[in-house]
Parts: C-alpha cells; structure tokens; sequence
C-alpha cells in the first residue's frame, strides 16, 4: 500500500483517485487522506449536520419530556436547549480534528484506547450506528410515506414496501460515499428548511405554552426528574452524531481553520436539533394529538398541521430520515472498518455500506415500529448516552494530555496497546449503572430513590471516565510539554 512522506512511511494512505467528483464510488476504507485529495470549506460543514437533523425522529426529542414524562411546556423547551447544547459542543470539538489527523473519528480514537482496546468503542457504535439509528431513521421514513400516501387518498402502502423504499433511496447515496454524503445533504437541505419551517408556524400558533406538569404522566418525576431526563435525551440524540464527526472533516485541507470547522459543525447539530426539538414540545401540547404507544406519531404530527403542508412534512420527514441514514450508513461502514477486519476489495466500505442496508431492512422489517419514534425510542436513546459519554471523557481528556501531539502511524500500530483508556472507559460505564432510569429492563438505586433525579447517567460517566483517564495517565501531559 502507498505511503505518504508528510506522515511517515507506516501510515497507510487511501488508494486510488478520487478528488472532488460526485458521481463516483469512493475508495478505500479507513485510511489516511493525503494531501492531494483533500478539499472542501468548514462552511460546508453547517447544512451536511443541519439536513441530517431535519426529520422526525429529531421532533419526537422534543415530545419525550412533555408528552411521556409529563413536563410542563417550558420543562422541556429548556430541557432540549441545554441538552442539545452540550452534544453540539463536543461534537465541533471532534469536528475540528478532521483536518489535522485526516483519519476517521473511531481510528482517532485508537490514540486513547490502542489499536486492539478500541475494538470495543468501534464495535459498540457499529451496532448503534448501522443497527440503532439506522432502523430508528427509516421507520420514521416508513410512517411518513404510509402517512403521504394516506393525506393523498391513494391505496394503502404497507409497512414493509414503505420501509424498502427509504432503505434503498439512503444506501444508494451512502454507496458512492463522502462526496456524495456531502452532496446530498446540501441539496436537501432548502426544502427539509422551508418546509419545517413553516411547520413551526402553524403549530407554534395551536400550542398551549401554559400547559403544566402532567401529574398523572409524571408520577414521582416532578419537574426536575421531567427536565433532567429530558435534557438527557435531546444530550443523547445530540452525542449520537459525536462519534462520526471527523467521518465529514478528514478530507478537509489541513490548512483551514479548525476553529471554522468546529463552529460549522457544531452550530449545524445546535441549531436543527434545537428548533425541531422546541417544536416537539410544543406539539406535544397540540390538542388532539396522542402519543401512545399504538399510535403512528406521524400522523400526529400532521394532524396539526393544514392538509397542503401536511403532505409537504411528510415528503420532508421521508427525505430527512434518508439524509439522517445516509450519515450513519457511511459512518457506520467506516466503524465496522475500524473493528480491524480486513476486506480485499478496493470498494471495501461501500461493499459494507450495502450489507448494512440489507441486515438493517431485515431487522427492521421484523421489528417494524417497535424501535421508531413511538416505541422504545426513549429507551433507545438514553442507552446509547451510557456508552458514548464514557468514550466522550476519554478521548477529549487524551487529546489534553497529549497536547493535541499525536503522530498518525500510532492510529495504525497493532503494537500500540495502551490499557488506561479502556480501564477509563469501563469504569465510567460501571460508576454510572446505579444512576440508569431505564424501566423497561432496569431502574439503578439511585433514581429508584430519588425520582426527581431522573438519569444522571450521562454526567456520572462522563466525569469519572475522564478524571480516571487524567489521573492513570498524567505522565503524558509532562512528557508533551517537554517534547513541545
């Protein structure tokens, strides 16, 4: 394989042409990107995380502290903000290393965990990336085509034909790759803009802003558990993109602002998330509107809305849920391509981009809307904050205590076997079980006692798994400072 002289001969660099051009399949896995291949702007950054976030599945975000866990309106506008502020912070902090190491987020991250202990990060956001999100994405595109389908009186669409159609519209994108990704997104995202939007209006003018606490939803929560939870979902939806992030900068050139970068991206993620979000709380107090577990929340979402942009939102929310899977497809191929399986195809990560689409369908079909917005979605999404906030506080603590110095051949030595970070990471996630508020499979003793506590998890496993990684691994913030 060729190697680069700017980064030493045991980097392996991506193979073969590929440039600025749309229409082609991208090469290669998770290799280095020289210099002669990078391009694009950070300004780009801002619609390829604004498109991706323009769909239902970020709405229902905003449901979850006032329709199921029963918070007054303004519990969960809160909730959302500071939430989704948080996750969009470290996501352009992420971001910004794109351009600098030109490796993906989850080869990063092998500088914290080492080339084999990283296997169990790359593993785990492959399951949540080409699994989780995928089906959680494409049910809600399902619901969207069933719903566009039923406001234009044509025949009904089943589940599973529905479900097809958007898996395939987001694989065939995912397949070419990243300049493709970074294509689409940025043509989708007029229309996901002008037609949410306008949405916002009209239900913004049937929401019931003083609507209180719900106590017979609310239980023993009150509006502290209402608002922490919350926060801990729109944080976890917001997190989610965090593992992928330098997936979208390592072809940038390293001679951009990273701060540019950084901002691009991060205000992306804030800025979509929060609006659709603030709409979910406030359609949550749309009279008429139900969100049992039994009811399409779709088509709840269009029942607020006038028939004309009802079928607008609908062709939207199809579009988006393409533009969210058309993300975690591509970076769910480079995750999996991280778990150090190594393929003899040129065209590895698009061959591992299609297989996902295919097991996804599988499943999904199987499960149907058991795993969408509507179903164990809340669950879903403070699960994967258990993991990914331990990962967050190790890799961003590394990247401290190195000084930001690290050499690219490290993210590719199998001798590199550092053991701090993994010890770090574990220990965050096993702090932080007595705090999970998970009642479909697991309540911890800590909010069993004290509801109004909600989950904590997410801050719990965060600062442990950070200050464990800072205090086994301090000799490395001394020897980067005398190497500076």
């Amino acid at each position: 394989m060729a190697v680069a002289d700017e980064v030493g001969t045991d980097v392996p660099i991506r193979e073969g042409e590929y440039g600025e051009r749309v229409a082609a399949v991208e090469p290669g896995g998770i290799e280095y990107i020289p210099d002669s291949e990078r391009h694009g702007r950070p300004l780009d950054l801002f619609w390829t995380w604004m498109s991706p976030n323009l769909e239902f599945a970020t709405i229902f975000v905003g449901v979850i502290p006032v329709a199921l866990l029963g918070g007054s309106f303004w519990t969960g506008v809160a909730a959302v903000v500071v939430g989704t502020a948080l996750g969009s912070l470290t996501h352009g902090v992420l971001s910004s290393w794109g351009p600098k190491f030109g490796v993906p987020q989850l080869v990063e991250s092998r500088s914290a965990f080492g080339y084999w202990g990283n296997l169990i990060p790359a593993g785990l956001q492959s399951v949540t990336a080409s699994i989780g999100w995928f089906i959680v994405n494409s049910v809600s595109g399902a619901f969207a085509l069933q719903t566009l389908f039923s406001l234009l009186k044509l025949p009904a669409l089943p589940f599973g034909l529905a479900f097809g159609i958007i898996v395939v519209a987001q694989v065939a994108v995912a397949f070419f790759g990243y300049n493709m990704a970074h294509t689409f997104e940025r043509y989708a995202f007029p229309y996901l803009t002008i037609v949410f939007a306008l949405c916002l209006v009209f239900i913004l003018t049937k929401t019931n802003p003083g609507q209180p606490l719900n106590p017979k939803v609310n239980g023993p929560l009150g509006e502290g558990g209402a608002f922490i939870l919350g926060a801990m979902a729109s944080y976890s939806y917001a997190i989610g993109w965090n593992p992928y992030a330098s997936d979208y900068t390592r072809y940038l050139p390293r001679t951009v602002s990273r701060l540019r970068t950084g901002l691009a991206a991060g205000l992306g993620v804030f800025v979509s998330c929060t609006v659709l979000e603030i709409m979910g709380a406030a359609l949550a107090t749309v009279a008429g509107t139900r969100w049992g577990p039994n009811d399409n929340p779709t088509a709840q979402f269009s029942f607020a809305l006038p028939v004309w942009l009802a079928v607008l939102a609908s062709l939207g929310i199809a579009l988006g849920a393409v533009a969210a899977n058309v993300i975690n497809i591509y970076s769910g191929a480079l995750s999996f391509l991280t778990l150090n399986i190594k393929l003899p195809f040129k065209q590895r990560r698009a061959i591992v981009a299609v297989a996902a689409g295919v097991i996804g369908l599988l499943i999904g079909i199987l499960f149907q809307a058991q795993v969408g917005p509507g179903g164990k979605y809340d669950a879903f999404l403070l699960l994967i904050s258990y993991w990914i906030s331990p990962f967050l506080g190790v890799v961003l603590t590394d990247y401290w205590l190195r000084r930001g110095q690290i050499r690219e051949g490290t993210f590719f030595d199998p001798h590199y076997q550092p053991w701090r970070g993994l010890v770090a990471f574990l220990a965050g996630i096993v702090v932080g079980i007595p705090f999970w508020n998970q009642p479909t499979f697991f309540i911890g003793p800590v909010p069993s006692n004290n509801p109004a506590l909600g989950d904590l998890t997410f801050i719990v496993g965060f600062v442990v798994a950070a200050a464990v990684n800072v205090a086994l691994n301090w000799g490395l913030r001394s020897r980067s400072a005398r190497s500076s």
